[in-house]
């Protein structure tokens, strides 16, 4: 059974750290819409997201602030600063990585990943109290609108996912994808 926790509750944060320990996939709120997410190391969790979704494809995950997304990063260090510039909020960027962030079936053969800092507390606090990555991806099937009701978020993928973490409805879109690559970001999505 699914379990519900308000993202002020002092147990949002333990909870989902312990969901996502063992495997497991939670929604949670973003700046934008509400994410799937789960532990971006974990290959067994990251298929959970891709048959819930319907398609294989890449995910961003969240990076808890700049300073490690940087540490991330395959890059010089003077494209680190104009990446880390823009990098924060509703703003994904796609770029190369190191060896190992993730699991590799989130890279894929170009070694690269989309990140993400967004501004909810909520995934600040997670992605500080988490160790790996964490996955952030928009709670829809493929070819399908983003659900932003956590009662039809639960309604749908109740028998899918273990924890959502409640926000309320979140009349958002999709965040403003950039990927660098040739030393240059490129606007993929407004």
């Amino acid at each position: 059974m699914v379990k519900i926790i308000h993202w002020e509750n002092e147990n949002a944060v333990k909870t989902a750290c312990s969901v996502l320990r063992r495997g497991g996939v939670i929604v949670y709120p973003t700046d934008t819409l509400y994410g799937f997410g789960c532990d971006a190391k974990n290959e067994s969790a990251i298929q959970k997201i891709n048959s819930i979704k319907g398609r294989i494809s890449p995910m961003s995950v969240l990076a808890p602030n700049k300073e490690t997304a940087s540490s991330w990063m395959n890059i010089s260090e003077l494209d680190k600063k104009n990446v880390l510039e823009i990098l924060g909020g509703s703003t994904t960027v796609i770029i190369s990585v190191i060896d190992e962030v993730v699991s590799n079936s989130i890279t894929g053969d170009k070694q690269t990943l989309g990140m993400r800092i967004p501004d909810h507390d909520f995934c600040q606090k997670l992605s500080h109290a988490y160790p790996n990555p964490i996955t952030t991806t928009s709670v829809n099937r493929t070819r399908q609108e983003p659900l932003t009701n956590p009662e039809k978020i639960l309604s749908e993928f109740a028998h899918e996912i273990d924890l959502i973490i409640e926000d309320g409805i979140i009349e958002g879109s999709g965040s403003t994808i950039y990927n660098f690559q040739d030393r240059e970001l490129n606007i993929l999505r407004l």
